[in-house]
């Protein structure tokens, strides 16, 4: 077992919208996130995934199922699970702090490629 603190695993990373491992459980990851700005559109076939917001607030914008967008805020000490299937892309105005709960292997950009494609995260 090993204690893990969250705010000076932070203070380690230095780029946006690069997860980084800080724990696994269960077959699943847990990992750590900077972002700032919109990310791309994309949707996970297989994986549902949970965002806490550690510090900032954080735009979870989504298609529903008729395709029209939404977005639901999220302040700090919140969270929201995005279902398998749904069309999402979160957003933050100012820099955000992330917690990010999905299964191993899970890709950030799910079913999108692009230059925030991270295909293997690294772990602090």
């Amino acid at each position: 077992m090993e204690k893990v603190n969250l705010a000076a695993k932070l203070a380690q990373i230095q780029d946006r919208w690069s997860p980084r491992i800080v724990a696994e459980l269960n077959g699943q990851h847990v990992k750590i996130v900077k972002v700032a700005g919109e990310f791309v559109w994309h949707h996970h076939d297989e994986e549902d995934e949970l965002f806490l917001v550690l510090e900032g607030v954080l735009e979870m914008q989504y298609r529903d199922p008729t395709g029209h967008a939404q977005s639901i805020e999220l302040q700090a000490g919140e969270m929201i699970v995005v279902p398998r299937g749904v069309e999402h892309r979160p957003k933050a105005d100012h820099e955000a702090h992330l917690l990010l709960f999905e299964p191993a292997g899970t890709l950030n950009t799910g079913n999108i490629r692009s230059d925030r494609t991270v295909e293997a995260p690294q772990r602090l």
